[in-house]
């Protein structure tokens, strides 16, 4: 078994291995190298001390001394070389109490979390594999070090971990492992939310994001996300629907491209559905409401997971926006839903429409696309035609207002809006002169 080492970490493992140490590449870039994917990051373990490889090298960074970790600068590229160790117990189940240093790489592999990220290699060597994790990658299995109890009392998020890596490469979790997800999801609760954060939208961006049902499966979502219980437990009675609202979201997520906030507006575009719920006499359910009631809860959501402000900000619009079907098949009309949905969302806005569409009832999808596919068209259109749509393109400015007599404050505001709408009725009319002489009349 060959794995071809960047040059770059293979002069950092001969400058260690001439000093009288250890090293090896070790990890996700060992496993990623083995299933012919690219790897992040080249990780190096070594039985060196964090000062010998300070010693040994003349630009390093103390990125994580105090659990062995020195990064090795080689030009522009910086490779993480960590000492073997043992971590001491872990009282938060999250962080060892201590780190101990180790001569032992076996014992440093016994600590890693599932078996997939605890092989080594060097080219002298060869693979290091005490715990068939090459086996595992065979069979497509995500299975723990050892005892999986022991790994999720060490660091609760290595649940979450499971079920990102399964998504991620398309494995199943080996059963040993599955059971102690479910009965360890609870501990969850004690992980920061940004680390929750992190695995999440990691897992939401892969190539198999429907592996999020794992995470209500195993009690997950119970903990991180339980208005997606509720929409699991919420029946669509409806002609356009064939799914629970949780069900029509997972297809929803898995149609829609892997980008970060789209992914998200899709799981959380009918996140209101089970709160806005009513159903008339004929048994039919309603879900009036429901994207601005989802908006909020959206932005609740994203907020207690720590997202950042652009991303919950665009979430919320487009989770706003998603169930928007006045929208008229003309050029006329597609102008103003663009004006109405905002110019930097439209494009968004009909991807989220669509996977919304191949997420409903089968048998009345294809009068829905089509409509669809001409609103896109239209959409293409307007584009090429450079059509003003924003303020921003609108041939005069609150300045050029000012200066032609109008007095700053709301007034200017609503006259501004009183021409893009104008314009957006008629292209034509975004000249300076005709503006300039239209709002005098206003």
């Amino acid at each position: 078994m060959t794995i071809k080492i960047p040059e770059k970490a293979n002069q950092i493992i001969a400058r260690l291995t001439e000093a009288g140490y250890e090293a090896y590449v070790v990890g996700g870039c060992v496993r990623d190298a083995l299933l012919g994917r690219r790897a992040a990051d080249w990780d190096i373990t070594t039985n060196a001390r964090p000062k010998q490889v300070k010693a040994l090298f003349s630009r390093t960074v103390d990125t994580g001394i105090q659990h062995g970790t020195v990064t090795v600068l080689r030009g522009k590229e910086g490779f993480e070389v960590t000492t073997y160790r043992i971590d001491g117990e872990y009282q938060d189940g999250r962080h060892p109490s201590e780190v101990i240093f180790t001569p032992s790489l076996l014992e440093d592999l016994k600590r890693r979390d599932f078996t997939i990220n605890a092989m080594a290699y060097n080219e002298k060597e060869g693979l290091i594999d005490a715990f068939d994790g090459m086996g595992d990658l065979e069979k497509g299995h995500i299975r723990c070090v050892g005892d999986p109890r022991e790994r999720f009392t060490e660091d609760g998020l290595r649940i979450l971990r499971a079920v990102r890596f399964s998504a991620q490469l398309n494995f199943a979790i080996e059963e040993r492992t599955l059971e102690a997800v479910k009965e360890f999801a609870p501990s969850l609760s004690r992980i920061s939310a940004e680390r929750i954060q992190t695995e999440l939208v990691k897992l939401l961006a892969s190539g198999h994001p429907e592996v999020f049902r794992t995470l209500y499966d195993t009690g997950i979502t119970a903990v991180i996300l339980p208005e997606f219980d509720a929409c699991m437990e919420t029946p669509q009675n409806h002609p356009h629907h064939s799914y629970s609202v949780g069900e029509h979201i997972l297809l929803s997520v898995e149609a829609v491209e892997a980008d970060k906030t789209l992914r998200l507006a899709a799981l959380l575009h009918d996140i209101g559905k089970p709160k806005v719920r009513l159903r008339d006499a004929q048994g039919i359910d309603h879900f009036k409401g429901h994207g601005d009631v989802g908006a909020k809860m959206a932005v609740d959501i994203l907020r207690r997971l720590k997202f950042d402000n652009d991303t919950i900000c665009r979430v919320k619009h487009l989770v706003r926006v998603h169930d928007d079907r006045q929208i008229p098949l003309t050029p006329r009309g597609v102008r103003r839903g663009i004006f109405r949905i905002g110019k930097e969302y439209f494009s968004d806005y009909l991807k989220l429409r669509r996977a919304d569409i191949l997420a409903q009832n089968p048998a009345m999808q294809q009068e829905k696309l089509e409509v669809l596919e001409e609103v896109e068209r239209l959409y293409k259109e307007v584009l090429e035609e450079q059509s003003c749509l924003s303020l921003k393109e609108l041939a005069v400015t609150g300045k050029d207002l000012i200066e032609a007599g109008m007095k700053p404050g709301p007034e200017l505001g609503a006259a501004l809006n009183q021409l893009l709408e104008l314009v957006i009725e008629h292209p034509e009319c975004n000249t300076r002169e005709y503006l300039l002489g239209k709002i005098k009349e206003l």
